[in-house]
């Protein structure tokens, strides 16, 4: 046993991507308790009991407004995040229905960005290997 409590916190992410090849972010305001005023990809934590699919679906349409299709499973990662949590992080693609956006609370700005633009932002190790491996796989046709 490492600490006082083992505990596995489930968080979902996903790579949202238009017919021009460029994928979403959004960036985390400010006052976000961790990252803050990082670009973000949509997501959250697994709510307990949810479905996976539908919470991912939730999580972008909360974010970001948009409500998407093709929703895959792409990739995977756990590790210790910053403050010595264990995070599982599941990675999706999927490809809005709708383009207008209209951003939580949570971000305060947005842009659709290419793949390798996106890897040379401010943004999290984790979303940076989860984005260089979309780039790598190239499973979307996307240059």
């Amino acid at each position: 046993m490492v600490g006082k409590e083992q505990k596995i916190n489930i968080a979902q992410k996903a790579i949202l991507f238009d017919e021009n090849g460029k994928i979403l972010t959004i960036r985390r305001t400010e006052t976000a308790p961790s990252r803050p005023l990082y670009w973000d990809l949509p997501g959250g934590v697994v709510e307990f009991g949810e479905n996976l699919k539908e919470d991912i679906a939730r999580e972008i349409r909360e974010e970001t407004g948009l409500e998407v299709e093709d929703v895959s499973v792409f990739d995977a990662a756990s590790g210790l995040n910053d403050i010595h949590e264990f995070w599982v992080t599941i990675c999706y693609t999927a490809r809005p229905i709708a383009a207008k956006i209209v951003l939580s609370y949570e971000h305060d700005d947005f842009m659709w960005v290419t793949p390798q633009e996106f890897t040379k932002m401010k943004i999290s190790p984790r979303h940076r290997a989860f984005v260089e491996r979309f780039i790598t796989t190239n499973q979307h046709g996307i240059s």
